[in-house]
């Protein structure tokens, strides 16, 4: 049974003594018609391995499975943990660890070719992101509902007002394909802003040095309203930062938001060059 109205989830969650917290937040799915147009986005299909991360009430949890789909649930929150036992299906595909995902380690538990999705809490976006994107020989695909305004940071081009270093973090490691937007009244609590869903295709990052590539686009971004030649004088020689400048074709007065991926990469083994 979907838990698509405020009244049964509310039914619902004064049965098991529990409540959204704001903390955590903790807004819940209660549109059928999103739950579903998200597993058709993230193309679940039956006998697919899923990573659900905090399913709370278990409403996307229950459609995976009625996919066909086995379920591995990572729920901080250990009255939500302990009601998703309720879901579990006759062949057992259903597997619940009530756990901080952050401190969950996926490669004793997963397989090759998982599929990541979540709706996810606002205040971990981020941290969840950077925490899995880099697993691709875990994961096939992550796909996340996330604030608006994040989603457009997370998917945004070069010479976009929403582009910056997490921009930059997840093209390094997907193909980001943005899906479609989820109004505030599609949950329970409703939260001040709409929502996005987000899907990330893992691929091979284009460098091997990936901390050394990281530490130096954040540098770039920390005054994004600079030449990247001034912003990145801390790390390298004005010497190379000019001369990969010149080989990124950009110009010596460029700011980092007018740089895509490739140039990074570019500008990184230009700099770095013995």
């Amino acid at each position: 049974m979907g838990l698509y109205k405020p009244s049964e989830l509310q039914a619902f969650l004064l049965q098991i003594e529990a409540a959204p917290l704001r903390s955590l937040s903790q807004n819940f799915l209660i549109d059928g018609n999103i739950v579903r147009k998200m597993v058709q986005f993230a193309d679940i299909r039956k006998n697919d391995r899923i990573l659900e991360v905090g399913p709370g009430p278990g409403v996307l949890t229950e459609e995976l499975l009625a996919q066909g789909a086995s379920v591995i649930a990572v729920e901080k929150d250990r009255k939500f943990a302990s009601a998703l036992h309720r879901l579990q299906t006759s062949d057992l595909r259903l597997q619940v660890f009530q756990e901080d995902v952050l401190q969950w380690n996926p490669s004793l538990h997963l397989q090759e070719g998982t599929k990541l999705i979540a709706n996810l809490p606002y205040n971990i976006t981020s941290p969840v992101l950077i925490y899995f994107l880099p697993l691709r020989n875990l994961f096939q695909t992550i796909t996340v509902m996330v604030q608006k305004e994040v989603g457009d940071r997370l998917v945004a081009n070069a010479a976009s007002k929403a582009y910056g270093s997490l921009s930059l973090f997840v093209r390094f490691y997907s193909d980001p394909v943005k899906g479609f937007t989820v109004e505030r009244t599609c949950f329970y609590p409703p939260p001040k802003v709409q929502s996005t869903v987000v899907q990330f295709r893992l691929k091979k990052p284009p460098l091997e040095e990936e901390e050394r590539f990281f530490e130096m686009t954040r540098h770039s971004f920390r005054q994004r309203r600079k030449m990247v030649r001034t912003t990145l004088k801390d790390l390298y020689s004005s010497e190379s930062i000019e001369r990969g400048l010149i080989k990124v074709g950009k110009g010596l007065t460029v700011r980092p938001e007018e740089l895509s991926l490739d140039d990074f990469v570019m500008l990184f083994q230009e700099v770095n060059q013995k």
